[in-house]
């Protein structure tokens, strides 16, 4: 008889104490305005990928509500970010072209379009038309672009804009020293897609922190068995996984052995049906493995071991052409679980070879609308890496597969709802939405109001 990865234990951790969010923080704009100066003015912000801006010169743009951010390569192993606005009146340097994700390109210094004052790569200002007539008003403190904070971490390009916050490392973690052991910054993008969207950005970051609604959101996936999903506070942060029976522990992570009287059938089954469906938390090797192990794997061969042959033989290819799996400990990956969500707007969701991240960002002031971007990354060849650019796909393209649409519909659906004179407020799971809650309480740190409150 085969075993099947079904998980049927307790939770691993106890219960958090139901709480109740209030909906200021989806449709206020009150609230929304004040993100500007008490949220997105004090925190770390992921901007980029660091191979993005590979060559001196190489920059783009990075907007959160009114502030533009040029982020520059400014020597081989130095990146400088400023506020994207000249000195002089205020124009911005560089501009969005229209419809555009970002701007971007190579420059050796930047140049207004208004007056004509020039800054090099390291923000100072090397030209000012008739600099004399500022009699001894013109210095280097008042003339240069203002500097905002930058850092690296897992590969991807950090901002803050506040000149006293805490040093990158030290905001990331838990997840930081967790992470570490996938090496995120080896990875490169597959696919990159972004949209506006009807809700808040509250709304679609929470649409991904947590599997309760998975059953019934994306009820297709239950045909590859039920797990038991995990939401854990991680001070800032938190992440999301699953509880899985004794020696699986590797089954916590995003890749997942299918579950029913047969591993191998069932593993194939869920791998090309995420393939096909998302394109997303998988990747050809695995896929084409998992094809294979109704051939390569004796029939009643016990779940642990079908995983265990799945994934060394996808390992073992991988390596022959080029591609190096980082060797993690399982019980490294069952802690870090399946995904994190990074405070305040960003989603890493890791895995051995690859890796699907969301960021979400308030369109403007608009508290009803948001921008949101899907990126795919996968380990390739050195050299082979794809070349990738954000595709704006609207909602509706069948470039977004037919996963990702159903998030969609409850996150339109939910903006509505939060505005109904029927509605109190969300009351999430205090087991597999404790995320949710977390999202709520350092947002109120910041924002000096909206703390979740124990439901009555």
């Amino acid at each position: 008889m085969t075993d099947t990865v079904e998980n049927t234990s307790a939770p691993a951790e106890p219960l958090a104490t139901p709480k109740q969010i209030g909906v200021e923080a989806y449709i206020s704009p009150e609230y929304a305005r004040a993100e500007g100066d008490k949220l997105w003015a004090k925190v770390w912000q992921q901007v980029c990928r660091v191979e993005e801006i590979a060559k001196v010169g190489d920059y783009l743009t990075y907007e959160i509500m009114a502030d533009s951010i040029i982020v520059v390569r400014t020597a081989p192993d130095t990146i400088r970010a400023y506020h994207n606005v000249c000195a002089h009146r205020g124009r911005r340097l560089v501009d969005t072209p229209p419809g555009a994700h970002d701007a971007r390109g190579a420059a050796r210094q930047f140049v207004c379009g208004f007056h004509g004052w020039r800054y090099d790569l390291e923000g100072r200002n090397t030209f000012a038309a008739e600099r004399g007539d500022w009699t001894c008003g013109l210095t280097e403190r008042n003339d240069g672009l203002a500097r905002v904070q930058v850092d690296t971490w897992g590969g991807w390009v950090f901002i803050n804009m506040d000149p006293e916050c805490e040093p990158l490392r030290d905001y990331l973690e838990p997840a930081a020293s967790l992470l570490e052991h996938f090496e995120l910054e080896n990875m490169r993008y597959r696919w990159r897609r972004w949209l506006t969207f009807d809700c808040n950005w509250k709304v679609a970051f929470e649409a991904f922190m947590e599997t309760y609604h998975v059953p019934y959101t994306h009820p297709e996936f239950m045909n590859f068995g039920q797990f038991l999903g995990w939401a854990r506070a991680q001070g800032k942060h938190s992440n999301i996984g699953y509880d899985a029976p004794k020696g699986m522990e590797e089954n916590q992570a995003k890749v997942r052995l299918g579950s029913g009287p047969d591993a191998r059938l069932a593993t194939a089954e869920l791998q090309n049906f995420t393939w096909e469906n998302a394109n997303t938390n998988t990747t050809r090797t695995l896929v084409d493995v998992a094809n294979r192990l109704v051939d390569e794997v004796p029939e009643g061969t016990p779940a642990p071991e079908v995983l265990r042959y799945w994934l060394d033989t996808a390992r073992a290819e991988d390596e022959a052409r080029g591609v190096i799996w980082p060797k993690i400990d399982p019980a490294v990956v069952a802690r870090a679980g399946t995904a994190w969500q990074i405070f305040p707007n960003f989603q890493i969701g890791h895995a051995l070879n690859n890796m699907l991240c969301y960021r979400f960002r308030p369109y403007g002031q608009d508290p009803d609308k948001c921008v949101f971007e899907a990126a795919v990354f996968e380990l390739f060849p050195l050299g082979e890496e794809p070349e990738t650019e954000w595709e704006y796909t609207p909602v509706g393209d069948p470039g977004w597969r037919t996963v990702l649409p159903q998030d969609f519909d409850n996150m339109a659906a939910v903006q509505q709802g939060m505005k109904s004179r029927g509605f109190s407020g969300p009351k999430p799971n205090p087991y597999r939405e404790r995320s949710v809650v977390n999202l709520h309480h350092n947002l109120a740190t910041y924002m000096g109001t909206g703390e979740p409150r124990d439901l009555a």
